[in-house]
């Protein structure tokens, strides 16, 4: 059996080679159709496109993606081809409710929000909007949820999109990116959208970058519609917007998910999955690495306890944007 790995999966490198006969390491973006023509299978993250170019008249039977998101997954041909895929939905959750907690901190730091008189607005409530929620909730938010697919379930407890825009102070993104269908998300947040906001609200993406139009966006914060942006996913990465970058509040690398316990979860998890769909027992285990430590900072001035600061990262990026995929491959996961 062959398997194609990306390279940048960590954690997978020495249990892979005990599950399969040949293991072919490629960065993600580099994988081509001639990799994968004699494949079995294949371990992959967002920056792999599998659709027909890369996978017509290819072995390959499974195709894992160690990562929530699967947009990058071209479902319809796979249905088509028969061949079975695979996501790890809530490896990260931990890790972006984290980033989102830590954000809330510093609008309550740097711009002076007052959190318990603020409504948060959460719009996709599944394995990272609902730990979201529930976080908020602890720390006195008002939480409004919005989830059309759940709703139309009869799941209660729902809203619809005009009423968090009519009284939501901070409106978080958590849905997946689908650019069809009743429940497209494709430029959710448009100009309209930006257009009927009552409260001024901060804007947060950490879903998909195309879930927020980028020209809709600037045009919010020109015209002074919403108060600020945290922008973690972009639309056309690596190739993200200079401008906006410079003018967001937080502009961070698509790392609001990278900690180290959502890594070992999601290759956990792809592991699991190769192992049920070829019948083989699941004889692994993942640790944390040597040498890894808790690291925390603390803001002596305010008395606040922060586990991770995303201004750190933020400047990063804003210092080298070209480098953007680098530094994302390049990550010092961080602990939840």
């Amino acid at each position: 059996m062959k398997v194609i790995v990306d390279s940048k999966i960590p954690y997978i490198e020495g249990i892979i080679e005990k599950l399969a006969d040949e293991v072919v390491y490629i960065q993600g973006s580099e994988i081509k159709a001639q990799d994968v023509k004699d494949a079995d299978a294949m371990f992959i993250r967002t920056r792999t496109r599998c659709d027909r170019q890369l996978l017509e008249g290819s072995k390959v039977k499974l195709i894992i993606t160690a990562t929530i998101g699967f947009d990058h997954i071209d479902t319809a041909y796979c249905r088509e081809a028969g061949i079975v895929w695979e996501n790890c939905p809530g490896c990260n959750a931990g890790a972006v409710e984290q980033y989102v907690h830590s954000s809330l901190s510093l609008l309550r730091q740097e711009k002076g929000i007052n959190l318990r008189n603020a409504c948060l607005g959460i719009v996709g409530v599944g394995h990272v909007g609902s730990r979201i929620a529930a976080m908020a909730q602890r720390i006195g938010m008002r939480v409004l949820l919005n989830d059309p697919p759940r709703a139309d379930r009869g799941e209660t407890g729902f809203t619809d999109l005009h009423t968090l825009v009519e009284m939501c102070h901070i409106i978080t993104f958590h849905t997946p990116l689908t650019n069809e269908g009743i429940y497209r998300t494709y430029h959710l947040a448009d100009n309209n959208f930006f257009h009927s906001l009552k409260c001024k609200p901060y804007i947060i993406n950490t879903s998909r970058g195309g879930v927020v139009c980028t020209q809709a966006l600037l045009a919010a914060l020109e015209q002074h519609n919403i108060s600020g942006a945290i922008i973690d996913t972009w639309e056309h990465e690596p190739n993200i917007d200079r401008e906006l970058l410079h003018k967001a509040f937080i502009g961070t690398p698509h790392i609001a998910g990278y900690s180290i316990e959502g890594k070992i979860n999601a290759t956990r998890m792809a592991l699991e999955t190769f192992c049920k769909f070829f019948r083989i027992t699941p004889d692994f285990a993942l640790a944390f690495p040597e040498n890894c430590q808790h690291v925390f900072e603390k803001d002596d001035d305010k008395k606040q306890l922060l586990s991770y600061n995303p201004l750190d990262d933020c400047k990063t990026l804003r210092t080298h944007p070209e480098l953007f995929e680098q530094i994302r491959s390049n990550y010092a996961f961080r602990h939840e």
